[in-house]
């Protein structure tokens, strides 16, 4: 048996490094804590205002060390470290906003991101333009300001806007995907792609009933903001 000696300047760096990643992580479980106060207003805003709720659910989630490790390696980032990190992940932190009609999506996501203190990075339009499996889904980064003791740091936030059904066939999609490790017999694929197709017209079916119920005219969908950069 090998017995290797352990400094008790080795335990030092490690517990420094230990702890400055938890700091590190910290700082996206903040960012990622102000989009959700920001989603909340809204909805609570809509509830008494306007007496609708066009959010269904918000779920969040912040990477785990072993994941954010996993895609530092996909993506070939070499001697990583915070800083290169912070310019090269900018999926730590997640939320997630479940709408009930596709209007919904566009007009929350117009919503948060007109807001002064928030600075749209990319957008991704997938309800526009689907992925070839099928996949809705309309994705934003965001960088959100987040006041610290030591001072502001604007941190990056993920933020996916979708629909009950888009939702709904994405849970489905991945636990096939997952069932079968990636490799998915061509037939499932074809009904995955059909399951997409019956999603997107029961979204567009819903809608006009929501709207024929309530008297509500169809409203214009608003174009992103000049600033956002399509990818």
């Amino acid at each position: 048996m090998t017995t290797i000696e352990v400094t008790e300047d080795a335990i030092r760096q490690t517990r420094e490094l230990r702890d400055e990643f938890q700091r590190f992580l910290r700082e996206y479980e903040f960012g990622m804590r102000e989009v959700e106060t920001k989603i909340s207003i809204l909805r609570d805003e809509f509830l008494h205002d306007h007496s609708y709720n066009p959010i269904e659910h918000v779920k969040s989630r912040l990477k785990t060390p072993d994941s954010i490790v996993e895609k530092i390696a996909r993506k070939g980032i070499e001697e990583p470290d915070f800083d290169r990190i912070r310019t090269e992940i900018t999926d730590i932190a997640g939320v997630r906003v479940t709408c009930s009609f596709v209007a919904d999506v566009y007009l929350l996501f117009d919503l948060l991101t007109k807001q002064d203190d928030i600075t749209v990075r990319v957008v991704k339009d997938y309800i526009a333009e689907p992925k070839d499996n099928g996949y809705k889904s309309l994705h934003a980064i965001i960088d959100v300001p987040v006041f610290l003791s030591t001072g502001p740091l604007l941190v990056p936030v993920e933020v996916q806007f979708r629909t009950i059904a888009m939702d709904f066939w994405a849970s489905l999609e991945h636990k096939i995907y997952y069932k079968f490790s990636n490799q998915v017999p061509s037939h499932l694929v074809q009904s995955l792609a059909d399951a997409a197709d019956a999603a997107s017209e029961l979204d567009a079916r819903m809608e006009r009933l929501h709207r024929e119920a309530h008297g509500v005219p169809q409203r214009q969908l608003p174009s992103p903001p000049p600033r956002v950069v399509q990818v």
